[in-house]
């Protein structure tokens, strides 16, 4: 209102209505500036995936004195730079380097999105996109709401075993999805046997060659530990054993290798042990031969005499 009494105020001094009028014209441009439109909510994106980021313009802006700015905000992180006609890759924070683009060919035509290449768990978070073009700016806030993961790891090693002994088969799980929304399956690979399955936070073995000799270590499953114990191993347990974890529509597994199935140190000690028996039993069974042949000699020289 005051602004408007004094333009009508100052109509018969032309300098005055000049200024006034130029005065008015960069405000008025100043407070609109120009809107830009982001993503329509939150972006989710797999682990290691490329995502984009949404900024753009309906109009169009001059590309003069054009600058584009994204930025991390939690914290404050100069992701890219869009300036005098070019990117400017040497102004990024070093995270970024190689993994935040333009779009270039389209920045003329309003779009300033930008691609995240090899999304890591970390690029969760809030990113502001600024434009200034001459007197006029906008900006719109993008967030990365969440980055899906997946990650089943296991020793690399092989594992030795003995009949009749316990070993653990070791399956790590790391992911955004609580532990307990997975489902993992245990088979034996060669045979397409179903070793285990943790289902609905319930572990349980359908095969009656694993039924009680496998089972989870449910205090660990809260940490994504889900390796497996089996109990009392078998000639016909070697071989190798997929630890497979689905998540909705994201899966992933590893392996783990069963070898050198021999006997365990308790068997050879039994065995030894019989062996030295059956020795011991043999030798007394020769004694007994012995004397009771020198027996017969001795009787038979007595009564010919």
């Amino acid at each position: 209102m005051t602004i408007c009494f004094a333009y009508f105020c100052n109509m018969l001094d032309p300098k005055m209505y000049l200024s006034n009028f130029v005065f008015i014209s960069v405000l008025l441009m100043i407070a609109d500036g120009f809107t830009l439109r982001g993503p329509s909510g939150p972006l989710v994106a797999p682990l290691g995936s490329s995502v984009v980021l949404p900024c753009s313009v309906d109009e169009l802006l001059s590309v003069e004195s054009l600058e584009v700015e994204w930025r991390r905000t939690d914290p404050e992180t100069l992701v890219h730079l869009y300036q005098d006609g070019e990117s400017r890759a040497e102004s990024q924070q070093q995270d970024y380097q190689d993994r935040a683009h333009f779009f270039t060919d389209q920045i003329q035509h309003g779009n300033f999105s930008l691609r995240l290449d090899n999304l890591r768990a970390e690029d969760k978070g809030e990113y502001t996109c600024r434009v200034y073009s001459q007197q006029e700016s906008g900006e719109t806030v993008v967030q990365i709401k969440d980055v899906e993961r997946l990650l089943v790891s296991s020793s690399d090693r092989s594992i030795s075993a003995s009949v009749g002994e316990d070993v653990t088969l070791n399956c790590s799980v790391d992911s955004h999805i609580p532990p307990g929304d997975l489902e993992v399956s245990w088979k034996k690979t060669v045979e397409d046997i179903q070793v285990l399955l943790y289902q609905d936070n319930e572990a349980h073995s359908s095969n009656e060659r694993y039924i009680d000799r496998v089972e989870l270590f449910p205090a660990e499953i809260p940490k994504g530990n889900f390796s497996l114990r089996l109990k009392s191993v078998r000639t016909e347990d070697k071989g190798v054993y997929m630890c497979q974890v689905f998540a909705g529509d994201l899966s992933a597994n590893a392996t783990v290798t069963v070898e050198q199935m021999g006997f365990s140190v308790s068997h050879i000690m039994v065995l030894i042990l019989c062996i030295a028996a059956s020795g011991s039993a043999l030798l007394l069974c020769c004694l007994i031969y012995c004397r009771s042949q020198n027996e017969g000699v001795f009787l038979k020289l007595c009564f010919t005499s």
